[in-house]
Order: C-alpha cells, then sequence, then structure tokens
C-alpha cells in the first residue's frame, strides 16, 4: 500500500474527519500501533481479577498466620512501579491505661505509571489541535476496611515530563453503614485540554491493614485510552 493508502485506511478505521494527519507521518507505523480506542497501561490487573467477574467474598483464616507485619498484597506488578506507606497506630479512641493486646496497622500501596503519548503511536499535530478525549477508567474492591480505602490522582504532563497541563484526582469516602462486596468504579474524561500534552502520569493507592493476618484493597481493568473523539 502506498502512504496515501495507509493514511487513508487509519482516516477511515478510526473516523479522524476533521483531525490533522500531515504527510509527513508513516502511516503504515501508526497503524500498526493502533493508538486508539486501546488501553495504553501495561498488566492492567495485576491481581489476576475482572470487573466483569463477581468479587469472592473475604475469609477469615481459621489460625491466625502470625508472624511480622505485611504491607504489600499478593500480585504481579510487573510494569507498574509501587510503593508502601505505613501509617502510624490509631491510638485515638484507647483510654488510658487500658491494656491492647493487638491494633490494626494500616498502609497505603501504591502503584503508578507514565504513559509516552507519541512512543505509544499519537501525534504532536492530533494531540495538540484535535485534543482527543482522554478516557481514565479504574475498578476498585469494596473491602469495607475503613472509611477511605481509594485514591486516584492523574497528570496530562509536557514534554518535559513536569509541567501539568491537566490534572484530576479522586478520593471516596466509603459508605460503611450497610456491609456490601462489590467492585466501584472511578472514571474521568479528559477533554479541552490545551496543546502540549505528551504523557500521562496515572497514580492510584489503596489501603491495606495487618491484624495477625494481612487484609488487602485490590483492584482490576485500569485503563488510559485515548478515544477518536475531538474534545468539546
Amino acid at each position: 500500500m502506498s502512504a496515501a493508502e495507509w493514511k487513508k485506511k487509519c482516516a477511515d478505521e478510526w473516523s479522524l474527519q476533521g483531525a490533522p494527519m500531515p504527510d509527513g507521518l508513516d502511516w503504515k507505523s501508526v497503524y500498526e500501533a493502533k493508538p486508539l480506542g486501546r488501553n495504553f497501561l501495561k498488566n492492567p490487573s495485576p491481581h489476576g481479577l475482572s470487573k466483569n467477574i463477581p468479587l469472592p467474598e473475604p475469609e477469615l483464616p481459621e489460625v491466625p498466620r502470625g508472624g511480622p507485619p505485611r504491607f504489600q498484597p499478593d500480585g504481579d506488578f510487573c510494569g507498574w512501579t509501587t510503593s508502601v506507606e505505613v501509617l502510624p497506630y490509631d491510638t485515638s479512641g484507647i483510654p488510658p491505661g487500658v491494656a491492647i493486646c493487638g491494633l490494626s496497622q494500616f498502609s497505603w500501596f501504591t502503584m503508578e505509571q507514565v504513559v509516552d503519548l507519541k512512543a505509544e503511536g499519537l501525534w504532536d499535530e492530533l494531540l495538540d489541535e484535535f485534543q482527543p478525549e482522554i478516557v481514565v477508567q479504574d475498578w476498585y474492591e469494596e473491602s469495607q476496611l475503613d472509611d477511605s480505602i481509594y485514591q486516584l490522582h492523574v497528570k496530562l504532563l509536557g514534554a518535559d515530563k513536569s509541567t501539568v497541563i491537566a490534572e484530576h484526582t479522586a478520593n471516596p469516602t466509603e459508605d460503611r453503614s450497610v456491609y456490601s462486596h462489590n467492585w466501584k468504579e472511578v472514571s474521568h474524561v479528559f477533554s479541552g485540554y490545551g496543546p502540549g500534552v505528551r504523557y500521562v502520569h496515572f497514580v492510584h493507592r489503596l489501603k491495606n491493614v495487618f491484624l495477625n493476618d494481612f487484609f488487602s484493597t485490590v483492584f482490576a481493568d485500569s485503563s488510559v485510552i485515548v478515544k477518536p473523539t475531538k474534545s468539546s
């Protein structure tokens, strides 16, 4: 196929009428990269779970495992940069002089990725002029461990990887008055964000707790997808 044919194939497949499509681009490579409509995050479900499958009910071990505190959940976190923040014990509700056999120790498990939009196949003119919608979606477990168990922070960055052009944060508060153990969705659509976006920095944190055993909050199907839809 000629360069013009590859360009037309891209325009037709992604309905890019009205989007800037310079002749100098290697449209065959763009088509093969398929940058529109696919998830840019690597390993989006490291726990091996899916939002389309109900969560199993948590089971308490017959005998607590004990041993030293543990703060990282099981999973294959290849593709993610991870870190742990162990929170101080909360003794605010304990009267003076009361002996405590054990206290829950909470921790945040942070996972992040940086998406290089041009390396994924997008081009300057599309990002700067057309500004396609950038859709972020995540699903986390209602673990009932605490009032705050999930946080999300997504930034659209410039070419220097530090200039923040747009950002979105989510820090939902859980309703624990009624027991529920389902997947909860968090999503956001970036549109009209202005020129210069070249990277997406995706960070989410999930809370875990250790009390004689380890109890975690899991997630599944995280995604960053650029849609062939012009920002309004």
